[in-house]
C-alpha cells in the first residue's frame, strides 16, 4: 500500500489506518479476542502499517489486544494511542493533568508490550489544564523516548496553534468525511500551514456512508450510535440523499460505497490518513481497496456540486459529548 507521511517530523504510516476501537467499545459486544487478533494481523499483511486505539476503549482492553496481535511484527508498524479522561472512562470527565498523563503513558506502554509510543494523542482538550501543559509534557515523554511524535484530537485552531509552538504536532485526529465537512473551513486550512498530519476518524459515517444502514436498521442496545441526534430514525431517512449519490458514483467505478467515501478523502489532500474502523474480514479487504480507486478531477467536482446540494440532519453528537469538541 502507499505510504503518506504526517506532519514534518516525517511519521510515516500506510495511506490507511485500521481504527481499532470497535473491536472492544462502542458498538456493542466486544468481538472476539482470537478474532480480532487474525483481523489486526490480516491488516498488517494487506499493507497497513497505522493502528489506533485509546486507553478508554474497553477501558484498556484494546490496548491489550493490540499489543498481543502486534507484537510479532512491532517495529514495522505504528501504534497511536490517546490519554485524557479520567480514569480511561469519558464519564467521569476529562484529566490532562502532566501527573496523569505520564501515568498514562506508563500503563499505556505495558499493555501495548512496547518501549514506545509511536504517536500520543490528547483524546479532548482539557479546559483545566493549559494546552501548553499538556504540550510541555508529551515533549518530556518524547525525549525519553517513551513517546515518538504528539498528536491532538478534536482540537480548535487556538489550541492546535498553542501546542504547536511548545511541542510540534505530527497529526490532528478529528472527525471528517463527505457528511461532516466542518474540518475544512478552518482546520485544513491551519494544518497545510504548520506541516500537521490530519487522521480523519469515522472517515464513513460510523457505518452510514457504506449504505447498510437505513431508517429501519435497528442497533444493539449498547451500541453509542442509539444515543447520536444523527442516528435518529428521521434523520437517517432524510440522511439518504448522501447514500444514493455514493451509489451512483460506486457503480461508475464498479466499487463501493465505502470505497468511494475513503477515496474522496484520500484525493482531498497528501497528508490525510484514514482510519476506518471493522470487526469483519469482507469489510477490511473492501476498505483496503479504496486505497486503488483513483476519483478524477470531474469525479470529485461531481461529487462537489451534488453534496453542496445536500442537507446533512442532525448533531453528529450527543449534547454532553458535543461540549468536550472544538475546545
Amino acid at each position: 500500500m502507499e505510504k503518506r507521511t504526517l506532519g514534518k517530523t516525517g511519521l510515516e504510516v500506510s495511506a490507511l489506518g485500521l481504527g481499532c476501537m470497535g473491536m472492544s467499545y462502542g458498538y456493542g459486544p466486544a468481538s472476539d479476542i482470537k478474532t480480532a487478533i487474525d483481523l489486526i494481523r490480516t491488516a498488517f499483511e494487506r499493507g497497513v502499517t497505522f493502528f489506533d486505539t485509546a486507553e478508554v476503549y474497553g477501558p484498556y482492553t484494546n490496548e491489550a489486544l493490540l499489543g498481543e496481535a502486534l507484537s510479532p511484527f512491532r517495529n514495522e508498524v505504528v501504534i497511536a494511542t490517546k490519554f485524557g479522561f479520567k480514569n480511561a472512562k469519558t464519564s467521569e470527565g476529562l484529566d490532562s493533568r502532566p501527573q496523569s498523563i505520564r501515568a498514562v503513558a506508563e500503563a499505556s506502554l505495558k499493555r501495548l508490550r512496547t518501549d514506545r509510543i509511536d504517536l500520543f494523542y490528547q483524546h479532548r482538550v482539557d479546559p483545566n489544564v493549559p494546552i501548553e501543559d499538556v504540550a510541555g509534557t508529551v515533549k518530556d515523554l518524547i525525549q525519553e523516548g517513551k513517546v515518538k511524535h504528539f498528536g491532538l484530537s478534536e482540537a480548535s485552531v487556538q489550541s492546535i496553534r498553542k501546542a504547536h509552538a511548545v511541542q510540534p504536532v505530527t497529526a490532528l485526529q478529528s472527525e471528517y468525511s463527505l457528511w461532516w465537512r466542518e474540518p475544512e473551513k478552518e482546520i485544513l486550512p491551519l494544518l497545510e500551514e504548520l506541516e500537521i498530519g490530519f487522521v480523519p476518524f469515522s472517515p464513513l459515517g460510523k457505518g452510514f456512508l457504506t449504505g447498510k444502514i437505513n431508517e429501519n436498521t435497528k442497533f444493539d442496545e449498547h451500541d453509542f450510535r442509539n444515543t447520536v441526534p444523527r442516528f435518529a430514525e428521521e434523520n437517517r431517512k432524510a440522511n439518504q440523499a448522501l447514500v444514493g449519490l455514493l451509489n451512483t458514483i460506486a457503480e461508475k467505478h464498479e466499487a463501493t460505497n465505502a470505497q468511494i467515501a475513503l477515496a474522496w478523502l484520500l484525493a482531498r489532500k497528501p497528508y490525510i490518513v484514514p482510519i476506518p474502523g471493522t470487526t469483519k474480514l469482507h469489510r477490511l479487504e473492501e476498505n483496503i481497496g479504496a486505497a486503488h480507486v483513483q476519483l478524477s478531477t470531474a469525479d470529485l467536482n461531481e461529487i462537489e456540486a451534488a453534496v453542496s446540494q445536500i442537507e446533512i440532519h442532525g448533531h453528529r453528537y450527543p449534547a454532553q459529548s458535543q461540549k468536550m469538541i472544538g475546545k
